[in-house]
Formats: structure tokens, C-alpha cells, sequence
């Protein structure tokens, strides 16, 4: 998965917005989903979630589980928002560093498995089980680390807490940030993506279980892992 510009970032969110207006779609409109959008554009999914993700943080569009991605503004504002201040300092994320991500990451995402133990309804559940299986049947990195993206956006969709998305929409754009790309990229083995894999099951499984401290263990543990190999990577 070759990471992106910040300019190319906001070239795509452009497109997406372009191709809304040009279809008349109006806030409140479903958008088309990734798959089709990168088909439709010509791109591929991983670079239409990069854009997706700073569309989400700048709340033009909501990402509904089971239901899809709607505009929350008209497409033709949002295409002018995209040259304001507050938008540039959302794409500025691609600047933060891996420590500063993986720091917010496990402040952030082991407490949301209380929540998401609690809300999850058993199609969350389901949906989980099906990105753990697919990162289990990734023959790459690009191949994995998309999957390993689906996985962790549906723990925290699995919360259906509209302000915890919103706040690890920012943390999935800076994760998508050049340097986090290419530090993961150069240490990437088939060993490692089965290890990911491993923990990303027994995430999924104390959630099935229902217990809150084993989900919360399991992420915090899995997070460590993953600080671990991008400190050894830093040091290459």
C-alpha cells in the first residue's frame, strides 16, 4: 500500500465530492461505497479511504454501520471547505509521527472495547469475525494492511458512539501518514502479519464473550506489539 500526499489526499476527497455534485446528490445522500468509488474513479480502495477518512474528520460525510456513508453538507460547499484552514489542518496529520499515533492509539482504542463490549449487537459482531478471517487470508502487506484498517474501524463502530468515530477518524488519517507506511512496510514478514492476525482473534473473541477486561487486555497487548515493531524498525 503506497501511502499518499497530502496533496493527493485532497485531490481524491476532491473527485468524490466532484462526482457527488455531478450525480446531484444532496446532504443526506448515500454515497456509493469504497469498492465502487475506487472503481468508478479509478483508484484504489485504500487510496479512496485515505480520502474518505479526512472527508469523515471534517464531518461532510458519516460512516453508518450496516447502513453505508452519507453526506452530512452539500458536496458543492464541501468542495469549497476544502480550501479552508480548518480542513489544511486536518490533512496535516499526515505529518504526525508514528510514536505520537501509537500513543494516541493506546490511550484511545483499548478503553473503546468497554463500550463496544456493551453495544456491539451480534452483526457487529459477525462483521469483526469477517475482517479477522480476511486479515487471516492476506498473501501481503498491502492486502493486510487494508484488512488490519477494516478490522480496527469496526471494533469502534461496534461502540455506535457517533463522537468516539469521530475521534478515531483522526487517529485513522494519522495513521495513514507516509512515515507510519513506510517504517511498517520495512519490516513486514509473513510472521508478523500471522501474529497481528493472531491477537486481532482474541480481540474479537472476548468481545464474543462479552468480557470487557479480556477485550481491553487483548487490544493493549496487541498495541504494544505493534509499538515494539515500529521501535525496531526506527532503529534500522
Amino acid at each position: 500500500m503506497r501511502t499518499l500526499s497530502v496533496d493527493r489526499i485532497r485531490d481524491v476527497a476532491e473527485s468524490v465530492l466532484r462526482e457527488a455534485v455531478r450525480q446531484n446528490l444532496g446532504a443526506g445522500s448515500r454515497l456509493p461505497t469504497e469498492r465502487a468509488l475506487a472503481d468508478e474513479l479509478h483508484i484504489t480502495r485504500a487510496t479512496v479511504r485515505n480520502a474518505m477518512s479526512l472527508l469523515e474528520t471534517d464531518d461532510v460525510i458519516s460512516r453508518e454501520v450496516g447502513r453505508g456513508t452519507y453526506l452530512k453538507s452539500d458536496p458543492l460547499s464541501a468542495l469549497v471547505d476544502l480550501d479552508s484552514d480548518e480542513f489544511t489542518a486536518h490533512t496535516m496529520l499526515n505529518d504526525i509521527g508514528p510514536a505520537d499515533v501509537m500513543a494516541a492509539r493506546q490511550a484511545f482504542e483499548p478503553m473503546a472495547m468497554y463500550v463496544a463490549v456493551v453495544e456491539a449487537t451480534e452483526a457487529d459482531l459477525d462483521v469483526i469475525q469477517v475482517h479477522v478471517e480476511e486479515c487471516a487470508r492476506a498473501r501481503d502487506y498491502d492486502a493486510f494492511e487494508t484488512r488490519d484498517l477494516d478490522f480496527h474501524r469496526s471494533l469502534v463502530e461496534a461502540t455506535h458512539n457517533p463522537l468516539l468515530l469521530r475521534m478515531y477518524s483522526l487517529i485513522e488519517a494519522a495513521r495513514l501518514g507516509d512515515l507510519w507506511g513506510s517504517m511498517k512496510r520495512r519490516g513486514d514478514t509473513p510472521e508478523r502479519r500471522h501474529r497481528s492476525y493472531i491477537q486481532h482473534a482474541e480481540i474479537a473473541n472476548a468481545l464474543r464473550n462479552r468480557d470487557g477486561r479480556a477485550a481491553q487486555e487483548a487490544m493493549s497487548a496487541h498495541l504494544e506489539s505493534v509499538s515494539a515493531f515500529l521501535r525496531e524498525n526506527a532503529r534500522r
